[in-house]
């Protein structure tokens, strides 16, 4: 009862007398000015009107056309209007079918149900256009606004339309006719209230140019692009492109000469912080103009639905995006580990507000290398799934720390794994990094040493085990991304080691997702790769944010190359060996695993060396246990002559 009595208080009643003047309007029109009712009697005509008329309300009652909003009416509201009304018209002709074979009834006929209906419709339709129309377009300073304006004071209960001085707002042009950038026109039309006012698209789609689309022109993208910004006045271009264009590094390039400031119509840079398109600054992110990657698949999903997962380094900026793309997969329990508590804290508190509850999240506090913790902690979760996510990263703080970096990285994982293997965890997955390949540093040669212990533990045990290698991430702890932003804001300068170092990127999300899908898919033994696509010039990087910053005068100053620093990072150890797999950007780096008395052999080593607590000592231990261990300067001196630094200089 309280749904129907809802339902009636939210009808507006004007449409509907609007709606019954039209059919009276309709029906005498047809019966009476072209004489159709003559072979009828008053009583029939009266009669055949009421039929049509009930039939048309109460299929528009039921289906909601008097609780619609038609100002905002959409092409699915038109369809449901004519669907309703098509229903109604069967209704109509049912009945008199029906009442003309049981009673004494004289029925219209066929082409005059037809006609009443058919006109009655469109006019019904082209007063809610009518009605959509004035309220779109009312705004305007010209005659044509004041007149739509009037007749919505008149027919609109006294509806008034705030008139849109677009004098004062900021011309723009729109990059891309489609559908991302007709949505982002129409709601600067609609808000009067927005700063912005569309003046042309641009498009590379020749069969739009020269048309209109909400009364704003389309040109084709060409050599006359920068005189019709003139032309147009324009103060602001925005990119309002699917997500599918990959050429959007050509396209920035191309519409930077214009002068303009340029925008972006698009989601948040993270997709956990929303779904919605928004107009935003372009940001850095936008600069690497990587295609953005979305591994995430039923298939993987499913794999980690009903599971108790634990991730080492939880509330780290890997381990914590873990978290929120495992959460959404509605595992069993997430255990997050970390011997960091606040960051921990923070991501528990996110998923728990977010999920308000229905997953089940702790937290525990402990370090990898407390083995006597972590075994009470999987006594008492036994978790699935184990993902390592656990290292220490900072470069030039390892090299100083390298006891701690060996300690950590190294022994910590082998302790993870060992515990897994006395409680029965079905998978172990090692988060590493593309400076675990060809090392010149401390932190990628024990990551380097962490890919070789994971992958001689596949070869015993039950535990299936896998690596997964990517590069530098955006907005990490320690990217240089946040560094430069708070250089700029400071008034600069930007310290920068090298003008020629470049370096792989990809975002949080990409980063996890990988790490989970690579699990999902890895049989055992496997060492995960990503085609990270071209690799950025840091110093491009630096002159960009520069620039998105609207200050000129940062200065970037070269400060050296670090210790264990080198120009560029490479991705795989040997690019022959290579496997596909069923995602085109993940591929498999095939090596023959070390033997565990060989392995031993290494750690033996490296735990003698960690005794002595002598940074220089370890050092050289772990050169000898990782062969490719190099020296950065002997790198560094032949990097012009590599694959990488040769693909930026192409780019």
């Amino acid at each position: 009862m309280k749904y129907f009595m809802d339902k009636i208080l939210n009808v507006r009643w004007t449409l509907v007398i609007y709606d019954i003047l039209t059919f009276i309007l309709v029906d005498a029109f047809l019966l009476v000015i072209y004489k159709s009712w003559i072979p009828y009697e008053a009583e029939e005509l009266v009669l055949n009107s009421f039929i049509a008329l009930g039939s048309i309300l109460v299929c528009r009652f039921a289906g909601d056309i008097y609780r619609q909003i038609w100002r905002f009416g959409g092409i699915q509201c038109y369809i449901r209007f004519l669907i309703t009304d098509t229903v109604a018209f069967g209704i109509f002709v049912g009945l008199e079918y029906l009442l003309s074979a049981v009673f004494d009834f004289r029925r219209l006929s066929f082409v005059r149900m037809i006609a009443i209906m058919s006109l009655n419709l469109i006019i019904s339709l082209g007063m809610r256009m009518l009605y959509r129309y004035c309220f779109k377009c009312g705004n305007e300073i010209s005659l044509k606004g004041k007149v739509l304006r009037t007749l919505l004071k008149i027919f609109a209960n006294g509806v008034d339309v705030k008139k849109n001085d677009d004098s004062h707002k900021i011309k723009v042009a729109i990059v891309g006719a489609g559908t991302v950038g007709v949505n982002l026109a129409e709601e600067l039309i609609l808000n009067t209230n927005s700063a912005y006012t569309p003046r042309c698209f641009f498009d590379t789609n020749e069969k739009k140019a020269g048309r209109e689309i909400q009364g704003i022109p389309v040109f084709e993208e060409g050599k006359d692009t920068f005189e019709i910004l003139k032309e147009y006045k324009i103060q602001e271009i925005i990119f309002a492109l699917p997500s599918t264009v990959t050429n959007r590094r050509e396209i920035y390039e191309y519409y930077k000469q214009s002068g303009c400031k340029i925008k972006v119509y698009d989601y948040p840079l993270m997709k956990t912080a929303g779904k919605k398109r928004y107009l935003r600054e372009i940001d850095i992110e936008d600069l690497l103009f990587r295609k953005q990657i979305d591994v995430s698949d039923e298939k993987t999903n499913d794999y980690y639905k009903n599971k108790v997962i634990m991730i080492t380094g939880g509330g780290g900026s890997i381990g914590s995006e873990l978290c929120r793309q495992l959460a959404k997969m509605n595992p069993k329990q997430i255990i997050i580990l970390d011997i960091y508590e606040n960051g921990a804290y923070d991501v528990q508190q996110e998923l728990n507000f977010k999920y308000k509850g229905s997953i089940d999240i702790r937290v525990e506090i402990a370090s990898i290398t407390n083995k006597k913790a972590l075994s009470k902690l999987f006594d008492t979760y036994h978790p699935q799934i184990v993902i390592n996510a656990a290292a220490h990263k900072h470069v030039p703080l390892m090299e100083h720390n390298c006891v701690e970096a060996v300690e950590n990285n190294v022994f910590g994982t082998k302790t993870v794994l060992e515990v897994c293997e006395e409680y029965g965890t079905e998978r172990f997955m090692m988060v590493s990094t593309d400076k675990a390949v060809n090392p010149t540093n401390v932190m990628g040669a024990t990551k380097r040493m962490c890919e070789m212990i994971v992958q001689g533990y596949s070869t015993r045990g039950t535990v299936k085990c896998s690596c997964t290698r990517f590069g530098n991430v955006l907005g990490s702890a320690g990217s240089v991304i946040p560094l430069f932003k708070k250089q700029i804001a400071a008034g600069g300068p930007i310290t920068l080691t090298d003008k020629r170092i470049i370096r792989y990127f990809m975002t949080i999300p990409e980063a996890s997702q990988l790490v989970l899908q690579s699990g999902a898919m890895a049989h055992n033994g496997e060492l995960f790769v990503l085609d990270m696509g071209q690799p950025v010039k840091i110093y491009d990087l630096a002159q960009n944010m520069i620039k998105l910053s609207g200050v000129s005068d940062v200065e970037i100053i070269e400060t050296g190359l670090r210790p264990g620093e080198k120009l560029y990072e490479e991705l795989l150890v040997d690019t022959k060996k290579l496997d596909t797999t069923e995602n085109e950007l993940i591929f498999i780096e095939r090596e023959s695993p070390l033997s565990f008395d060989e392995l031993g052999e290494k750690l033996a080593v490296l735990r003698e060396a960690c005794n002595t607590q002598d940074d220089d000592t370890v050092r050289e231990a772990l050169r000898k246990a990782v062969p490719t261990f190099g020296r950065p300067e002997d790198v560094n001196k032949n990097a012009e002559n590599s694959m990488e630094m040769h693909a930026v200089k192409m780019i």
